[in-house]
């Protein structure tokens, strides 16, 4: 496909986007009219209470929006590395050894059925209100993670481990010249799933309690005072949050599978 083409598709996707966008916001208004509830605004009123919540600190938290941003997300990453950090190393093991497999498969099935969010009251009890939600959003990537990681690993063509082994190439390096860099792009594919789900996750479990504030105490209060424009502003910035960071992760996963020749 020549340039001039790629340039008229993503124009096309835009113009869609946009278009889409403007549907559901008409929707939006018109149903807010019609219902006429006290529980939910029309969008010109939350977009207002969107941009007021950045500049005026909540009278009920004595913080922006900003600063509720900055704790969700540096609960979010604490939580995303230590998926990453456990997931990645066990998913590689499970995928290239047999007996590890067998060993680890039934408490992760085990496990895996559970939604992250039953656990948030067990996590506060246990943990607190700090790291409640750093282990929530643990919970809730870590499964995407290893999954994907296992499926890679499972996915090597036996072709190129032959010829590898033909080369002389032994276990280890089969496993760090073949297996791993194979398993990339199903990584970024467990990677894009466990974004989404980890802002589910962090919602959910700051919604109990949370140190500092954060987007889902927020929210929480937002309802609770009755202060309803400001609540829907708070569920427009996870989107935001959601979007941005699932966004980036899928076009680092396509480029990495396009380099790779997956694509």
């Amino acid at each position: 496909m020549d340039r001039k083409s790629v340039m008229k598709r993503r124009l096309q996707s835009i113009v869609i986007i946009f278009v889409s966008m403007a549907i559901f916001i008409v929707i939006w208004w018109a149903l807010s009219i019609y219902f006429d509830l006290n529980y939910f605004p029309p969008p010109d009123v939350v977009f207002e209470a969107f941009f007021d919540s950045f500049v005026t600190p909540d009278p009920n938290l004595g913080i922006t929006m900003g600063q509720n941003i900055e704790a969700s997300f540096a609960r979010f990453l604490e939580g995303f590395a230590l998926a990453f950090v456990i997931a990645i190393p066990l998913g590689l093991l499970m995928g290239f050894m047999p007996w590890v497999d067998t060993f680890a498969k039934p408490i992760v099935e085990l496990i895996r059925p559970i939604p992250p969010i039953a656990w948030v009251p067990f996590f506060f009890v246990a943990f607190g209100s700090f790291w409640n939600p750093v282990l929530t959003v643990f919970i809730g990537v870590f499964f995407p993670l290893l999954t994907n990681v296992v499926l890679g690993v499972k996915s090597v063509d036996p072709s190129l481990l032959d010829a590898a082994r033909t080369q002389g190439a032994g276990r280890l390096t089969l496993f760090t010249k073949v297996i791993m860099p194979f398993s990339v792009p199903y990584l970024m594919t467990g990677v894009t799933i466990g974004m989404g789900v980890g802002w589910m996750c962090i919602v959910a479990a700051e919604w109990i309690a949370a140190v500092g504030g954060g987007v889902g105490y927020y929210i929480l209060v937002q309802q609770q005072v009755g202060n309803y424009p400001y609540m829907f502003a708070g569920m427009i910035v996870i989107a935001i949050l959601g979007l941005l960071t699932v966004t980036l992760s899928g076009y680092a996963e396509k480029m990495i599978r396009k380099r790779m020749g997956m694509l």
